[in-house]
């Protein structure tokens, strides 16, 4: 009988680049169970719930499915309280799913240790503006600041526990071993949004607009991006939810910007292919939406950082400007867009971080864990 292998995801409550990430493990290991602490299915991506989803106990609690960051208080147990039936655990984690144990051997992909704990400020985000968001930032300050110990203490002995651990980034490995002490190999995600697909067109949109997907969290610097857009006069349509829409939805009003919250997959092909470039302008450990644009044949106007690093290519496949400024973004969206791109330099550097070989390379690191294998060989930096 073949050894078991199950999977784990933080909560499966939004519709990310993580996201998509656990159900591309999914496809790698079909029928394998995926543990999670919360399941929303109206707020994820709809294939979670084709598989054998299997939730803590916080998921009797809707306002928690609906609100994942209220339940921060109980991740930690709630994960430490579930017992994974499985030869080998593949977890893809932002701070909890390499949380969980029972299984024999655990192999973490991790996509950056918990950014509250190591990138609070970043995470938060910026302490200018409204009366209620800075009472808001306040609140979650303090709470973060009396949870912080315990957290820290739980997820060093978490890390600890794993077996094997996979960055998605070269910014997160370094992140992995400042946390941990941890050296982790490097395995880039594929583009998960591509080609191929239905496409259907979004009402009143003409194509030529910028594009910024991204969930709507201060870290984001989606701010940024509309002060951008506003300064260009440039139409910027942005596509992502999350609590900070409210905010931006004021700071848009009178520009030329469309926030069309969350859509299918059949919409976002559609902004992607119209687009005449996506503009990010976040610290990201991975820059997963420049690859899904360059898919497309579009190029990424991007910060000088982070992930992004790993994704663009100065000249290539897109712009890169030094900090997160409206005058600094706006100024590279004007170079992007009065610059011919080649399509087919863009899209063959997309296929380089193919699907296929990302599965293929989880199987044989998952396959090395299993009971009586042999080490899987390791990968070097340049080779992943």
């Amino acid at each position: 009988m073949g050894s078991t292998v199950a999977l784990a995801h933080d909560y499966a409550t939004q519709r990310g680049g993580a996201e998509r990430v656990a159900l591309m493990m999914a496809d790698a290991f079909p029928g394998a169970p995926m543990y999670t602490a919360l399941h929303d299915p109206a707020g994820t991506f709809p294939q979670f719930a084709e598989l054998d989803v299997r939730t803590s106990g916080l998921d009797r609690y809707g306002v928690l499915r609906r609100h994942h960051r209220l339940a921060l208080p109980f991740l930690a147990g709630a994960v430490g309280r579930t017992v994974v039936e499985a030869d080998v655990l593949l977890a893809s984690s932002t701070g909890w799913a390499h949380g969980y144990r029972g299984a024999g051997r655990t192999v973490v992909y991790c996509h950056a240790p918990a950014r509250w704990l190591y990138q609070r400020d970043r995470y938060l985000g910026p302490a200018a503006g409204s009366a209620a968001h800075r009472g808001r930032r306040a609140l979650a300050a303090a709470a973060l600041g009396a949870l912080s110990p315990s957290l820290r203490r739980w997820d060093a002995a978490a890390a600890a526990g794993a077996d094997v651990y996979l960055a998605n980034s070269s910014v997160t490995r370094a992140a992995v071993r400042d946390a941990y002490g941890i050296d982790a190999e490097v395995l880039p995600p594929p583009p998960a949004m591509l080609p191929g697909g239905e496409e259907r067109p979004v009402d009143g949109l003409e194509p030529g607009f910028l594009l910024c997907v991204a969930r709507l969290l201060p870290y984001k610097n989606v701010d940024v991006v509309v002060r951008a857009a506003r300064a260009t006069g440039r139409e910027l349509v942005v596509v992502g939810d999350g609590p900070d829409r409210a905010r931006l939805a004021a700071l848009a009003d009178g520009a030329p910007v469309r926030l069309l919250g969350r859509v299918d997959d059949a919409h976002l092909r559609w902004v992607y292919r119209h687009a005449s470039a996506l503009v990010a302008a976040s610290y990201e450990d991975y820059g997963l939406s420049p690859l899904e644009a360059a898919a497309f044949g579009r190029p990424a106007v991007v910060l000088r950082d982070g992930g992004y690093l790993d994704t663009v290519v100065d000249g290539v496949t897109g712009v890169f400007f030094d900090r997160p400024q409206a005058d600094d973004v706006a100024r590279a969206v004007e170079e992007a867009v009065s610059r011919s791109w080649d399509a087919e330099k863009l899209e063959s550097h997309a296929a380089r971080f193919g699907v296929e070989r990302f599965a293929a390379r989880l199987r044989a690191v998952v396959d090395a864990q299993a009971p009586g294998a042999a080490p899987a060989a390791a990968v070097t930096e340049g080779d992943a």
